[in-house]
């Protein structure tokens, strides 16, 4: 019998795979978590406070009561994508899951953070491709390389310079920087908590957020 919830598609190889449509839609989704489900995508050099600045970001979300969930670079690295190296092949692998994922999350109408370097502007656009143009903000942490070094909370740098480390962003791996981030930050000059409020402002601005919520709890 033939069901109007599953259609068929052919793999690669050749082997049938059958994609089951859910009755509950990404709009139920969202009606029940009374919000609207992005990713934030932050891109940024090892060190340039991504991570850091998405998690004050969530701890914000969570203040206002948004459903969100932080996919971290290191953290997806211990399970995930564990399997992937750091040549440029794998940071292609790696961020494409990340996509795969992020949109799962989505479709779950979560608000999703990515905090990945993910230094290549195709893959970036490629992730974007998948999501849609208003399901994805690409977050520029922009950080001047000197400062990352200053700062080198892992002391990566210290082993890239030493030649301990190939392949590092920055050193001897190229960063393609965000030509025009939805959301641009520039962190020198500015504290974890003004950057985080920035970016909560800016996704209120932009129709994700309740202004008059975010003005409140701001």
């Amino acid at each position: 019998m033939n069901s109007p919830y599953i259609k068929k598609e052919h793999d690669s190889a050749g082997v049938d795979i059958i994609w089951h449509n859910s009755t509950v839609s990404l709009e139920d989704r969202m009606n029940l978590k009374q919000q609207k489900p992005v990713v934030l995508w932050f891109t940024g050099l090892s060190g340039s406070g991504k991570s850091t600045v998405a998690n004050a970001v969530e701890g914000k979300l969570l203040q206002l009561h948004k459903h969100s969930y932080l996919l971290d670079g290191d953290n997806v690295r211990h399970g995930l994508n564990k399997d992937l190296g750091f040549s440029d092949n794998d940071r292609v692998e790696n961020i494409r899951r990340i996509g795969e994922v992020a949109k799962l999350f989505v479709d779950s109408g979560t608000i999703v953070l990515t905090a990945f370097i993910s230094p290549f502007v195709s893959d970036r656009k490629q992730a974007r491709s998948l999501l849609g143009k208003e399901r994805f903000l690409e977050v520029f942490i922009d950080t001047p390389l000197e400062i990352c070094e200053q700062r080198d909370p892992k002391g990566l740098y210290k082993k890239a310079r030493s030649g301990e480390i190939k392949n590092f962003t920055g050193i001897n791996s190229t960063y393609e920087a965000p030509i025009n981030p939805e959301i641009h930050v520039q962190t020198a000059e500015k504290s974890i908590e003004e950057c985080a409020d920035y970016v909560v402002q800016k996704l209120a601005e932009m129709g994700y957020l309740s202004l008059a919520e975010v003005q409140h709890a701001l």
